[in-house]
Parts: C-alpha cells; structure tokens; sequence
C-alpha cells in the first residue's frame, strides 16, 4: 500500500479567499461535516469561474460541468473559525479545466498544513447539447492565471 501524501502547505496555492463557518456546517461530532468541505470547495472555484472566467451560470452559451471530485481529510475544521481556501490550476485542457484546493485554518501561514486536500474538474460544455466545447480565449487566460 501507498503511504498517504502529507498535506499541503499554504505556500503552494497562488490564490485564496477566507470564509467563516457556519452553524450549519458542523455535525454531531463538533467539526464541520465532510459534505460542508463541498459545498465550500465547489462555491470558491465556481465564483473564480464566474468573476474570473467570465461563465455566465445563468444564460450563457457555455457551461462548466463538474465531472469529477476528490477529497483526502487531515484534520477537522471547527465553528466557529475562519478557513482560508487555497487554490491553483492543475491541469488546463482543450475544454477542462482540474483544480487542487485546500483548506488551511485561517490565517493560514506560508507553511500551515491543509487541513483537507481536494480536487476538482470541470469540463466546458454547450449549454444546450451538453457537449465539449473548448475554452474561449478570456476564459482559458484567467484560467492560465490560476496556475500554480
């Protein structure tokens, strides 16, 4: 068997937002919840995708599909508590696009240790017939941009 990767550190992320857990967010044993790790990764790479990329989620002709995740679990997040949530482009194809995230305790200094370690693929699809598209070039330049 493998041995387990270490978690990552802070410095090896070009882009990051800071967010407060939630309430919401922790389960019955006083961390936040596997599934809340999601919902905190998919919102941060798809408001980059939004601001950044210029997807247009509700009437554009191309959409970001997400088709595939991943996620390896170091040790627990709390509420309440700020987490920063690190990213980069891994991988830039004709029309995917593979993000790594990670998710630090904020403020997360250059050498903290993630906390969880993810990833996270889209693929750029027409919007009516759900087939690749590849990327335009703005969106495929702010997506260069996110390279770590």
């Amino acid at each position: 068997m493998a041995a387990r990767l270490p978690p990552s550190r802070r410095a090896d992320y070009p882009l990051c937002e800071t967010i407060a857990s939630r309430w919401a967010d922790n389960d019955v044993y006083g961390h936040v919840n596997n599934a809340a790790y999601y919902t905190l990764i998919d919102s941060a790479v798809n408001r980059y995708m939004i601001v950044r990329a210029g997807v247009d989620i509700h009437s554009g002709p191309l959409i970001a599909l997400v088709v595939e995740t991943g996620c390896r679990f170091h040790h627990p997040l709390t509420f309440p508590q700020h987490i920063d949530i690190a990213m980069k482009v891994a991988r830039l194809g004709v029309s995917s696009v593979t993000w790594h995230i990670a998710l630090f305790e904020s403020p997360a200094g250059a050498q903290s240790p993630a906390a969880a370690d993810a990833h996270f693929t889209h693929v750029l699809v027409d919007r009516a017939t759900r087939r690749p598209e590849p990327w335009p070039d703005p969106m495929r330049d702010a997506l260069t941009a996110a390279m770590g």
